[in-house]
């Protein structure tokens, strides 16, 4: 069994929640409202967190592509406001047509990965960006009907955000909700993470699951028991691509809107971030390691803001959140190379 090790970024985002902790009794905002808040943000964020997982686990690297999945999961909310679903009809008809665009994404975007192995999270910038001016396109030319989607003038292309809240906006935050005193819990959002999670960590106990695991470990003895390593690699981005398909979903419906066009550019950042953060590496994630640190990165961020306004410049949550981000992701890759170059020698 691996024993749990603190490594710097984790040190350095505990210790900055600590500072911002201490320092939120002087803004005059209660505990327990950020608690309430942090809780939504845990789960609406870490699905998408959740998704990196089997990607890793395989051999392919942080998914940088990420914003391939999430746009499967936009189409699949378009289509179900297209034909003014609502409730949890809405929300389910999201997911499937979500969940078979992200196979269909899923599967070309497997093919390039496999073609240049070794260069997955490289590709995987270049194919999330350049997606995105081609949905961009997609957007402003879709055949969609539903007035309330549409730009008021014209009538042609799709507004850039898009109001959930006559449809399935904030379905999950509102079933089975706890109310005890001022605190609220979201249970029925918080169980659907959990059995996300389940679902991930029942499919590691697949064969696929297995021998998925074995694939980056030693390639070439996976590759002489017979197995074919593209194959699983397939399905594994594949299955990566449908979880965020159901992340984005799950984040517009307590988001409020769906967010259009350069929405997705920047989502894949934080998501690898808040897994770095959890303790992965860059061929070894676990759900437990998602899980904490979709937590820990998305309060800090929560608590930066009312701390920034109050004691600081109000635009320096957001400069804090990218020095952040980008160094958490830097620190690894710098990190893996060390450990490369101590190997060799």
């Amino acid at each position: 069994m691996k024993r749990f090790k603190i490594e710097p970024p984790q040190l350095i985002i505990i210790f900055y929640l600590i500072i911002l902790a201490i320092s939120l009794k002087f803004t005059g905002i209660s505990y327990t409202e950020v608690l309430n808040e942090s809780m939504i943000k845990w789960v609406m964020n870490g699905v998408l967190v959740l998704s990196l997982v089997p990607m890793i686990n395989v051999g392919a690297g942080r998914n940088f592509g990420l914003p391939i999945g999430i746009t499967a999961g936009l189409i699949g909310m378009c289509i179900a406001i297209e034909f003014k679903l609502s409730g949890w009809l809405g929300l389910s008809i999201s997911i499937l047509c979500g969940g078979v665009i992200a196979i269909m994404f899923g599967y070309m975007y497997s093919i390039i990965l496999n073609r240049l192995k070794g260069n997955e999270e490289i590709v995987g910038v270049f194919a999330g960006f350049s997606f995105i001016p081609i949905m961009n396109i997609f957007w402003s030319l879709a055949p969609f009907k539903n007035r309330q989607m549409l730009y008021p003038i014209g009538g042609q292309g799709l507004r850039p955000k898009i109001n959930l809240d006559t449809y399935f906006g904030g379905i999950l935050d509102n079933f089975l909700k706890i109310n005890i005193g001022n605190l609220t819990i979201p249970l029925g959002l918080i169980l659907f993470f959990l059995i996300l999670s389940f679902i991930v960590y029942l499919f590691q106990k697949t064969r696929i699951g297995i021998a998925m695991a074995a694939i980056p470990e030693n390639e070439i003895f996976v590759k002489l028991s017979g197995i074919n390593i593209n194959k699983y690699r397939i399905i594994c981005i594949i299955f990566s691509n449908v979880l965020a398909a159901i992340g984005i979903i799950v984040y517009s419906q307590s988001y409020g809107f769906i967010h259009l066009y350069d929405g997705p550019h920047m989502m894949a950042f934080p998501a690898i971030s808040a897994i770095l953060v959890g303790g992965a590496s860059r061929n070894n994630a676990s759900i437990f390691q998602a899980v904490l640190g979709a937590y820990l990165y998305q309060t800090t961020f929560l608590l930066s803001v009312p701390v920034a306004n109050e004691l600081l410049i109000p635009e320096m949550s957001e400069i804090v959140r990218m020095i952040v981000t980008n160094g958490i992701i830097l620190y690894a890759f710098l990190y893996e190379g060390t450990g490369k170059t101590n190997e060799k020698i």
